[in-house]
């Protein structure tokens, strides 16, 4: 890097010899004499100051600036030839593409801004304005010009390229969220529930208290595995926080972990009935050609949904969980026939119900979560097997705001 702006450097500083070289031989040939002497010397100084921008480039800018404009007023009243010369001009170029390229916003625009004033107070050293814009003016101007739009739209295309980093950032910290929401806190709910209810067990059955403790173990292992899946995730920037299925086998071990849950509440005893799921999904051949991002939604909508009514809905007896197939779209829907009553309102502030829709929002699906016509609560996504759906994300999402 350092050898290459160095090489750039010299091959600037052999543009500038020239340039200052030609205008004086120029100059030698229709003014004569030494008139010669002071533009040269301007522009030197400005192209010196050009080279050593990389020490302090807004120092550097207003110093050039200052020099070029001081040349302005001194050929102004001495009668010299027009200023800023093309040397000076080439520099004032470097300066102030250099600056509005790398410079903060409102420093930038003030050497821009300066750099206007110089070139357009090259009007001030005209001998003549009947003929029209003094080519001197002219040549100023497309400099400052030239400069301006090769500093912008590097600068530009270096604000794009930090805002779509941020909105992948953005992306990536949204999807660890999720994960760490729906993986860790189904597992963390289930030893929760199975805590409370093992150490009344503990008191008033001592007998049982062991089994009660291999749950919150099992439990617990199951919540290392998910939190290793997420780190995967981490790692491997992959889907790795949960399986990428809707088989019988997932959903049924889901499903099953959430019926022996609900035998025995919070409060110790054994529940006469439990919870009573019915699960229907469709065969395995068909869902074998589904796309991996369905089938991964589809099990997160229903784990967070299952988590869900085991915090908000605990005496909810009846939960039906169906996943079907209705033409070139995938239906999901999780509901239970809890009562109303103070139970069901939560709240606000969670992220359950707002991952599960950014879920199927990524997909162009449709979600739809609220109360249910004869009672209870429905969770129902609607997931495209092919293309967008068309529609904004809609469904009631206040009440019972499960998340």
């Amino acid at each position: 890097m350092r050898v290459r702006r160095w090489a750039a450097d010299i091959g600037l500083g052999v543009v500038f010899a020239v340039v200052l070289a030609f205008w004086a031989s120029r100059l030698a040939d229709s003014w004569g004499g030494g008139y010669w002497r002071f533009g040269c010397a301007a522009g030197a100084v400005v192209c010196a100051i050009a080279l050593a921008r990389r020490l302090d480039l807004a120092r550097a800018a207003t110093a050039g600036l200052a020099v070029a404009g001081t040349a302005v007023l001194a050929a102004g009243f001495a009668g010299l030839p027009g200023e800023p010369g093309p040397g000076a001009a080439l520099g004032l170029a470097v300066l102030v593409g250099s600056a509005v390229r790398s410079l903060p916003l409102r420093p930038a625009c003030a050497v821009a801004a300066g750099g206007f004033a110089v070139a357009a107070g090259s009007l001030f050293t005209a001998h003549s304005l009947a003929a029209g814009v003094p080519a001197v003016t002219v040549m100023n101007m497309l400099a400052w010009l030239t400069a301006v739009v090769a500093g912008l739209c590097p600068r530009l295309l270096d604000a794009r390229r930090r805002a779509v980093a941020e909105r992948v950032r953005r992306a990536e910290r949204l999807t660890l969220a999720r994960e760490l929401h729906d993986v860790v806190a189904h597992h963390v709910t289930g030893i929760v529930v199975q805590a409370q209810a093992a150490r009344l067990v503990a008191r008033r059955s001592p007998e049982k208290a062991g089994d009660a403790l291999a749950a919150i173990e099992a439990a617990g292992s199951d919540a290392m595995a998910a939190m290793r899946r997420v780190v995967g995730l981490l790692r491997d920037g992959d889907d790795a926080g949960g399986p990428a299925t809707t088989e019988p086998g997932p959903l049924r071990d889901l499903v099953g972990r959430f019926e022996a849950e609900g035998r025995e509440g919070p409060e110790g005893r054994q529940e006469r009935e439990g919870r009573q799921v019915r699960l229907r999904l469709p065969d395995e051949e068909e869902t074998a050609v589904w796309p991996p991002e369905v089938t991964s939604t589809v099990y997160r909508v229903v784990q967070e949904s299952l988590t869900n009514i085991t915090r908000h809905a605990p005496r909810a007896r009846a939960v039906t969980v169906s996943v079907e197939r209705d033409r070139d779209a995938v239906t999901v829907e999780v509901a239970d026939d809890s009562p109303a009553g103070p139970a069901r309102h939560v709240p606000r502030g969670g992220y359950g119900l707002l991952g599960m829709r950014e879920r199927v929002q990524a997909l162009g699906g449709t979600l739809r979560a609220g109360p249910r016509p004869g009672g209870g609560w429905s969770v129902l996504a609607t997931l495209p097997l092919s293309g967008p759906l068309s529609g904004p994300l809609s469904g009631p999402l206040s009440g019972r705001d499960r998340r």
